[in-house]
Formats: structure tokens, C-alpha cells, sequence
């Protein structure tokens, strides 16, 4: 009886599950990641990035511009990642918040 029904319902999830995946991006074009596409859109190398400690020690670029945030691993000239002991694991430090939020 299970089968019959998964048969039957294939072909509506076949029309439907292309437009929940094109919802994931910019099918056909390159999207131009240095320009925050929010409410109040400026480039992103206007926003103040704060760093955040991972569980391991070590450090990620963080920004949050109230709804949207943005987070990349601090990696040194090589690659490798920064580790450097700048706060405890879990931490979050620097002016990385939009102003006017009070936390």
C-alpha cells in the first residue's frame, strides 16, 4: 500500500521540489558577495567585523548587521587557521554589532 502511494505522489514532488531549491540561490548568475543585500544595503566592507572564538580555540570573523550576520574563519597568510588566545572558547569579542543594539 506504501509503495502505491509513493508512486502516485513522485511526480507532484518532481513539480515541486525545483521551486523550493531555486528559493536557495541565484540560479544562472554570479551574485556579488561584497554588497549586503538588506533593508539598509551598503558594502560589506563597511560593517565592523568583532571575532568569535570557537570551541577549539580558534578565531572567526563575525558581523551582525541586526537581521543578517556574517561569519568567516581568520585565516593567516597560508591558510591555516588563527588560534590566537585573544578571548575563552565561545567568546565574542570586539564592536561587531549594528548600532543601537543594546546587546
Amino acid at each position: 500500500m506504501k509503495v502505491g502511494l509513493m508512486k502516485r505522489q513522485a511526480p507532484l514532488l518532481m513539480l515541486i521540489i525545483p521551486f523550493f531549491v531555486s528559493a536557495c540561490g541565484e540560479i544562472g548568475t554570479k551574485a556579488d558577495k561584497t554588497v549586503d543585500r538588506g533593508i539598509d544595503s551598503h558594502d560589506v566592507s563597511q560593517l565592523v567585523a568583532g571575532i568569535w572564538v570557537d570551541p577549539n580555540g580558534c578565531d572567526h570573523w563575525i558581523i551582525d548587521d541586526g537581521v543578517e550576520g556574517y561569519l568567516s574563519q581568520r585565516l593567516d597568510k597560508y591558510g591555516k587557521p588563527v588560534c590566537s588566545g585573544i578571548a575563552e572558547p565561545n567568546t565574542a569579542v570586539g564592536k561587531f554589532k549594528k548600532k543601537g543594539d543594546p546587546t
